[in-house]
């Protein structure tokens, strides 16, 4: 815990923000077969996976590591860019009427990865853990309520 400090970091609020538009938009404009708005059968793992979700963006964007070095494109930062640009793709297809396996993936993974790179990228370990622990969830609620 040495290693870190509270401090903000304008990137990873700016990163959480992005990742997060398409869900502002969703909640405002309903998609066309819109199955992500049907009731979900693992309550549980949901109030789990939203008290990770929260707890990692709190880290992502107010805990770093005395570490880190200055923000640059690495290969991490490109794969978590990489990630943004796949998850705004599916969200696309969703809104173009597809909600079948490889969109409910697309909405679950992506994100996910956009947000362990960037923390792998910026040393934080803290929000890599909680990221970890977000998708597990966040991937048995797809599995689960939309794939099997």
């Amino acid at each position: 815990m040495k290693k870190y400090r509270f401090a903000f970091d304008p990137w990873g609020l700016l990163l959480f923000l992005l990742m997060m538009l398409p869900n502002f938009v969703w909640f405002a404009v309903p998609a066309p077969n819109d199955i992500l708005r049907q009731e979900s059968v693992t309550p549980v793992v949901d109030g789990i996976a939203s008290v990770c979700q929260v707890l990692l963006a709190a880290t992502l964007c107010a805990v770093v590591n005395r570490e880190r070095e200055k923000p640059r494109l690495t290969p991490l930062v490109a794969a978590s860019l990489c990630c943004g640009g796949l998850y705004f793709a599916g969200w696309a297809f969703y809104y173009a009427g597809f909600a079948g396996t490889p969109v409910i993936a697309l909405l679950t993974l992506p994100p996910c990865l956009c947000f362990l790179f960037y923390a792998l990228d910026r040393k934080n370990g803290i929000a890599a853990i909680l990221t970890v622990l977000f998708t597990l969830c966040h991937l048995f609620y797809s599995i689960v309520n939309f794939m099997i």
